[in-house]
């Protein structure tokens, strides 16, 4: 239970030092992961029920030569796509946006610390220390909130691009 206590006072720390921005950065990445488990549940279990319903639906169908029923087909794939694709579109948004936050805490660590050098001026070092925490902390945090959902985001999306074609080819148009 210790090493608990001793990592959130860590965690604790860690904010402390990157400033206000670091703690919009950490709902960021966290918004971000959510929606990212939520994609990898959703492929690991219904999206297979989804598709299963959708190739029943079709085969049950008796006339599949129509023009009438390759809308019908182009309908069922699209509404598939949607379900796929949904939450793919925000995760992309995030991750582009924790660099953008990143760059953000660098301005204002960079600010604080020329607050600083107007007030005390430039040989104060341990003043100045603290905005430069707050210019270097939050870059880092929001590259690799950003690297750890770029390669997932990728994944997901090429995913859900080989399941759409996968449907789209199981639903024959002869009959």
């Amino acid at each position: 239970m210790l090493w608990l206590s001793d990592s959130i006072e860590a965690i604790r720390d860690f904010m402390e030092l990157g400033g206000p921005v670091l703690r919009i950065i950490a709902l960021t990445i966290f918004l971000m992961w959510v929606f990212i488990i939520e994609r990898l549940l959703f492929f690991r279990t219904t999206m297979k029920s989804i598709a299963d319903d959708i190739r029943r639906r079709w085969e049950d169908r008796s006339e599949r030569r129509s023009w009438h029923a390759h809308q019908i087909r182009v309908s069922m794939i699209s509404q598939f796509q949607m379900s796929v694709n949904r939450s793919i579109a925000m995760i992309q948004t995030l991750v582009a946006l924790c660099p953008l936050l990143g760059l953000l805490g660098t301005v204002t660590g960079m600010i604080k610390v020329f607050e600083v050098m107007a007030q005390s001026g430039s040989g104060n070092v341990r003043a100045m220390a603290a905005g430069v925490s707050q210019a270097t902390v939050p870059t880092m945090a929001g590259m690799v909130g950003a690297l750890s959902g770029v390669l997932l985001v990728t994944l997901l999306s090429r995913r859900a691009s080989r399941e759409v074609e996968f449907l789209e080819d199981s639903l024959t148009m002869d009959h």
